[in-house]
């Protein structure tokens, strides 16, 4: 079964992105990164200037891929013109992006990918980069090779001289580590960091490194999977803005990114709930929001409460989800 980082293609030629690790039979929940041409006018967003191609067809993006109302419309695009990517999830009851496994073409896993690149004779520069990055980040960390990998243009073999570097290293405690290496390496000017935002300097996950721009994050290792499809029910409940703390950050480094939290401190009225009520999760299914706090530290958050019940034990907690896909002002903002 596919999991968060790895990248399909479709018999239409759309470029999924898997999306977290519980998902039905037979099927993947994903989002969508790159659309053909001869769809691109089908789906009413804004996209990139910048094209790229894969395998001689020319794909494109969307200008902002995380925003509820391109999600809508994405869901209303493949309602509409191919449904098979459309799924009621029984769990959350409402319709998401969902792609049956025979749908996919090509399946790329970062892993496989690296191991690919590193396999080439001809390699051109930034491929060079980026197993140069690479080697450096595993000799500093002692972390092995085979739990790094790379993924997006990189990865399908079509980037182009300027794209990034998008890395990726395989489990909580290897990811840890990885942090403190690249904290050391922009120490010693090896490579520095790079942050547009406050987002990007609290996760400090985005660098320099020979004049390129390079990425990392967290996948699991299939031990530290042990969550299933179908095990919670999810009822939304009502939109809350509130501060907290982070007690909990050892599932904030994966996506979906989860804090948990303590001293919920309402902004407003209507954010005040009773002590049953109170959440004990922040759940962010918005990727650039991982590992923004960590514990002891705040957060301002405005999402959806959720009831959350255990369907076999019926126990029953309260968690806030940030990007539900149905309003834009779910963030999570480092105080």
């Amino acid at each position: 079964m596919p999991r968060d980082g790895d990248t399909f293609t479709t018999k239409e030629g759309f470029i999924f992105n898997v999306f977290g690790y519980e998902h039905p039979k037979s099927r993947v929940f994903a989002f969508l990164k790159y659309i053909p041409a001869k769809f691109k006018n089908l789906f009413n967003i804004k996209y990139l200037e910048n094209t790229w191609t894969y395998r001689q067809t020319e794909v494109f993006r969307a200008e902002k891929l995380y925003t509820a109302q391109n999600y809508q419309n994405f869901l209303e695009t493949f309602g509409t013109n191919f449904p098979q990517y459309v799924y009621f999830c029984p769990f959350r009851s409402k319709q998401v992006i969902s792609a049956p496994l025979d749908s996919a073409r090509d399946i790329y896993v970062p892993s496989e990918c690296l191991h690919h690149v590193a396999t080439l004779r001809n390699r051109d520069s930034l491929q060079e980069s980026t197993l140069d990055l690479i080697t450096l980040l595993s000799k500093k960390s002692r972390i092995g090779i085979s739990d790094f990998g790379i993924h997006g243009s990189i990865a399908l073999n079509m980037h182009t001289s300027k794209s990034d570097i998008d890395l990726v290293v395989y489990g909580a405690e290897n990811f840890r580590k990885l942090e403190k290496t690249i904290d050391g390496l922009a120490e010693t000017g090896a490579l520095s960091y790079v942050s547009k935002n406050r987002i990007d300097a609290a996760r400090r996950y985005k660098g320099k490194y020979q004049g390129r721009l390079f990425m990392y994050n967290a996948v699991r290792k299939p031990e530290e999977t042990n969550s299933k499809y179908g095990v919670f029910t999810y009822s939304p409940m009502t939109s809350v803005k509130f501060t907290c703390s982070v007690q909990n950050d050892t599932e904030a480094t994966f996506r979906p990114a989860t804090y948990g939290i303590k001293e919920y401190t309402p902004a407003d009225a209507t954010s005040a709930l009773s002590r049953d009520r109170v959440p004990q999760f922040v759940v962010s299914m918005i990727g650039c929001y991982r590992n923004v706090a960590r514990n002891g530290g705040k957060m301002r958050v405005s999402g959806m409460l959720e009831r959350v019940e255990n369907v076999e034990t019926k126990k029953v907690h309260h968690q806030v989800v940030v990007g539900t896909g149905v309003n834009e002002e779910e963030r999570i903002w480092p105080l």
